[in-house]
């Protein structure tokens, strides 16, 4: 008979606490966690992506995400259904806005290729030294090493709720910025330095909502690459590009898995299914956003850190090449929701008037697209739905024109294609039983 640890070993644990994280990098020869069980749960502590690692040159792909944790049965040419159960934020403040790049201080790009601009270290380890964006020197030679500083940036608080966030003035920030790890709430294996040690107040007394989501969530890819990388727009960066991560496009295209999302309906209560690239799928997350508008135009949003908690299933043989989303009702088009009761009778009607025998029960489905631009990405996820129903390409534009939508995830190159499928189609390939679910279809 099997003992505990051998049978857990054998078909997974039913949750897997995840509280390590990645420097950065996505490595599919790298050990995973877990493995957690088909039908198991991860909670993870996540770090904030975006502008705390991108001030700490150390840190080599631009987000520290959590350590990937392998799914018990997950084998490659399947695929992994991530029910999002809870996201949570822990940090009660933080700072954004547009970036500006510090000539001198990378080799070719400063996501994922630091250099000391004072002794040519690459990835330098750094030190907060004060306050500002002066303030993250080489602990080598004492420069100011940051690769990027704000072209506009802000502070921000928020509720005790979490509801609510406010832009504060230069007082405040540099209040935040003298306590910013216990305010930004960093997990312990954090190791980049906090944004608010910058103290921006470009903009002050700006109050929004907060709704907060997953911008990196999906499964490792089956090439090293930096995690802000894992996607088509970012990732046509590594390219010929003139550092360690360099690849071809054809390699770009055959390994990455858009992890990378930044798409806002990422969030609690959706479900993401995602491709499996390399045995155990390697399911990671972080990048936790507070708030984000469609296409996150700025270039960055309020990155906080947070728990959250995953339901994970493999779908045995669905072969897919990026994520499919069925985001919760709320954040359906309004052309894609399922017709109420009221819709439905008339279009009954309109049918026994024009002699049409069947109505078409349809499902809303999101695919995401990415790609160089936001031509190359509505194209990709155009063709990724129609590929993966069994449509052509021109009916898939016509269904997302008149029953769907094509939404910004994140410019320049990151969409959602977003329509109402044939809910046969979607049972055939065993995911009509999300969209049953989540829009309460019959």
């Amino acid at each position: 008979m099997l003992n505990r640890l051998q049978h857990s070993q054998t078909i997974g644990q039913q949750t897997v606490l995840v509280s390590e994280l990645t420097n950065g990098i996505l490595d599919p020869s790298a050990p995973m966690l877990g493995p957690v069980a088909d039908g198991g749960t991860i909670i993870a502590n996540t770090a904030p992506g975006c502008w705390g690692p991108m001030i700490t040159p150390e840190i080599r792909g631009g987000h520290e995400v959590t350590r990937p944790v392998a799914v018990a049965g997950a084998e490659v040419g399947d695929a992994i259904a991530i029910r999002i159960r809870s996201v949570v934020v822990t940090s009660s403040a933080t700072a954004s806005g547009n970036d500006k790049m510090m000539a001198g201080r990378f080799n070719g790009d400063p996501y994922c290729a630091a250099v000391c601009p004072g002794c040519g270290t690459e990835w330098p380890k750094t030190r907060v030294e004060g306050i500002g964006e002066t303030a993250i020197r080489c602990e080598k030679c004492g420069a100011d090493a940051t690769p990027f500083t704000f072209a506009n940036g802000y502070t921000i608080a928020f509720d005790d709720e979490r509801t609510i966030g406010l832009t504060v003035g230069k007082a405040t920030a540099e209040a935040f910025a003298q306590d910013a790890d216990r305010l930004m709430a960093l997990p312990d294996a954090s190791i980049q330095h906090p944004i608010l040690t910058f103290a921006p107040a470009d903009m002050v007394g700006v109050a929004t909502r907060m709704r907060p989501f997953l911008g990196q969530l999906g499964t490792t890819p089956s090439r090293a690459m930096p995690d802000s990388h894992n996607a088509g727009d970012f990732g046509a960066f590594l390219v010929g590009a003139p550092h360690a991560y360099a690849l071809t496009a054809e390699e770009l295209a055959a390994h990455k898995t858009d992890g990378h999302l930044d798409v806002n309906a990422v969030r609690e209560g959706a479900v993401l299914i995602c491709p499996v690239k390399v045995a155990g799928g390697g399911i990671y997350l972080g990048d936790m956003h507070a708030l984000q508008g469609d296409g996150e135009i700025a270039g960055h949003t309020c990155d906080v850190a947070g728990t959250a908690s995953l339901e994970v299933h493999v779908i045995k043989g669905l072969a897919i090449d990026g994520p499919i989303l069925f985001p919760v009702a709320e954040d359906v088009p309004y052309l894609a929701r399922p017709l109420d009761a009221a819709e439905q009778a008339r279009a009954q009607a309109l049918a026994r008037r024009h002699g049409v025998a069947d109505i078409e029960v349809g499902a809303p489905v999101s695919f995401i697209g990415t790609g160089a631009n936001l031509n190359e990405a509505t194209h990709n996820g155009l063709q990724r739905a129609a590929d993966f129903l069994g449509l052509s390409l021109p009916e898939v534009m016509n269904r997302a024109t008149m029953a769907g939508a094509i939404e910004i995830g994140r410019h320049p190159g990151v969409v959602r294609v977003t329509f109402r499928a044939p809910l046969a189609l979607l049972d055939a390939k065993g995911l009509g039983v999300f969209a049953r679910g989540l829009y309460g279809l019959g």
